[in-house]
């Protein structure tokens, strides 16, 4: 009978030692697949957020005013540079360059 204790003891040790480290492999592959599904979820994702589009480039810049040219179409080309710069289309420098074009100073 103690022979047949220690074998049934042996066996059990066996197959608790065989699942043990069949849970282990199990879990570190699972965890290895993870892994790489996240890899590759990281690598193919687009992102959230896309830059707006750039804005559009600055007028042409006027032609200095002739000596004919009429003083209503200098205001015009002022209120028209204007509102661009108050939209945010030009910056401050931007504003003040086409302003002395048209001003022709």
């Amino acid at each position: 009978m103690p022979g047949l204790i220690r074998a049934a003891a042996r066996t059990a040790v066996i197959a608790g030692t065989a699942t043990s480290v069949s849970n282990r492999v199990s879990r570190r592959q699972a965890n290895r697949w993870a892994q790489q599904e996240y890899d590759n979820q990281q690598r193919y994702a687009q992102p959230q957020y896309q830059a707006p589009p750039p804005p559009p480039p600055p007028p042409a810049p006027a032609a200095p005013a002739a000596s004919g040219a009429s003083t209503q179409d200098t205001i015009e080309q002022l209120k028209e540079l204007g509102a661009l710069y108050q939209q945010g289309v030009l910056t401050e420098q931007e504003f003040a360059a086409q302003k002395a074009k048209i001003l022709g100073t």
